[in-house]
């Protein structure tokens, strides 16, 4: 498998290597646009107070994204072969042609980045199966964080996600928590996890967080995102514009 390291110094993306689309299969690529901007310090994924809704009216809770990702593809319209279904039955709306970015099948993926989160907002690093097997669907999530975990009083703090989520793999095992670690998410943190075919090992800032047994045994792509959930406003929050600012995204 080849080697990422990308700094997001260009103009733009690499082609070759990101689609700045959020699972365009069941939506449409014009629909599932990534709003993003590259060049020094690096890449920068925004959800603007006028970002349309991800799959609106079919997708529960509402939500509104800015992705990129290093795999797609799917069947025809009509089908229901895709990637990452969020409902059973779901049917192809755009039909994706296979695109395979960068896949890993182990070792060490990490990012180093910057979130600006409210409560209504996340953000995250995974990676899942490029799913051109139904079963090979797993995911292992890298770093995910939603505002509504962060605390600061007068030490910050934050629940990271990592850890397995099995969804139609039969043989992996669910294995995600949250630990809260103290951290402002707000600055600059290395977040990572080391695999081979006995375990998964994360680490944040290269302190190790925690160990999973048993990872996914087939080609994984990557999936960075920046999420805002509008149903849980608080009413003076529209004006807000959640991201995360990436310094490098490494895999091998």
């Amino acid at each position: 498998m080849p080697r990422l390291d990308d700094d997001f110094a260009g103009p733009d993306l690499d082609r070759a290597v990101w689609l700045p689309h959020y699972l365009p299969a069941w939506s449409s690529r014009a629909a599932s646009a990534a709003s993003y901007r590259t060049g020094q310090p690096g890449l920068v994924l925004d959800v603007p107070v006028d970002h349309p809704r991800w799959c609106e009216g079919d997708h529960e809770p509402p939500l509104r994204v800015s992705g990129l990702q290093t795999g797609s593809f799917s069947g025809p319209v009509g089908s229901t072969v895709g990637q990452q279904p969020f409902r059973d039955g779901q049917v192809v709306r755009e039909e994706q042609p296979r695109f395979e970015g960068f896949l890993t099948d182990g070792g060490h993926v990490e990012v180093r980045c910057r979130m600006h989160l409210s409560p209504r907002s996340m953000a995250s690093l995974w990676m899942v199966g490029f799913e051109d097997e139904p079963h090979r669907c797993g995911e292992i999530c890298v770093v995910e964080v939603f505002g509504r975990s962060l605390q600061d009083a007068g030490s910050p703090s934050a629940g990271v996600g990592m850890g397995f989520k099995a969804f139609r793999d039969p043989d992996l095992a669910q294995d995600f928590a949250a630990p809260r670690l103290p951290i402002d998410v707000a600055e600059s943190h290395t977040y990572a996890v080391d695999r081979d075919a006995d375990e998964a090992i994360f680490t944040v800032d290269g302190e190790e967080v925690r160990r999973c047994p048993r990872p996914p045994a087939y080609p994984l792509q990557l999936m960075l995102a920046v999420f805002d959930f509008p149903e849980w406003s608080t009413g003076d929050d529209a004006d807000l514009v959640p991201s995360i600012s990436v310094e490098r995204v490494r895999g091998d």
